[in-house]
């Protein structure tokens, strides 16, 4: 399956759901943006490794809300700790998608080591979490994403799609995403 069409089902599900839908650095980030832009996505710009810990911060917080996240092999082998953290205080309105191409593909398509002996399914299933599932193609990922997971380890093509880059600045990013979070007032 090529990574742009695992985030389309993703965003699709995700706007479908009311989701906030966090996006790694790089690619897949461009490619949500031209998929669905929408003020309920966060694009991560120039901060490798953490789209999974933000997403995390934001479920716990904004527990109404469903928190899905995009992240990709390469910023999930960066912050490992990411998947113990899931696994011990992940609640239910959050799910990781890693979006495993075998490589770094917005910097060269240079091999992370799941392309050889590492298996970030089987890592998170060590850390802890029970609820994890593989996929391989769309289908899969749509069954997937009907079904109460935490992980979902998305085996994609590597490639990027020819997308534009996005032209929004960091702070455009989180000024609109920051308009639709529940009042703090509410949570209580």
């Amino acid at each position: 399956m090529k990574r742009i069409e695992a985030i389309t089902i993703a965003a699709e599900i995700a706007q479908a759901q009311g989701a906030l839908l966090i996006s790694n650095i790089g690619f897949p980030s461009r490619e949500l943006y031209a998929i669905k832009d929408r003020s309920e996505n966060f694009y991560m710009l120039g901060s490798m490794g953490l789209a999974s810990s933000i997403g995390l911060g934001l479920s716990l917080a904004q527990k109404k809300r469903k928190v899905i996240v995009l992240d990709g092999d390469g910023s999930v082998l960066m912050n490992l700790g990411t998947l113990a953290t899931i696994a011990n205080y992940a609640p239910d309105n959050y799910l990781l998608i890693i979006l495993d191409n075998c490589c770094y593909g917005s910097t060269g398509l240079q091999p992370t080591c799941t392309s050889d002996k590492t298996d970030l399914a089987g890592m998170a299933r060590a850390a802890g979490t029970e609820n994890v599932l593989k996929v391989n193609d769309p289908q899969g990922l749509k069954q997937a994403l009907s079904e109460k997971a935490t992980v979902i380890l998305a085996r994609v093509d590597p490639g990027n799609a020819d997308v534009p880059i996005i032209n929004l600045t960091p702070d455009q990013i989180i000024e609109r995403f920051r308009r639709i979070f529940v009042p703090l007032e509410e949570l209580s």
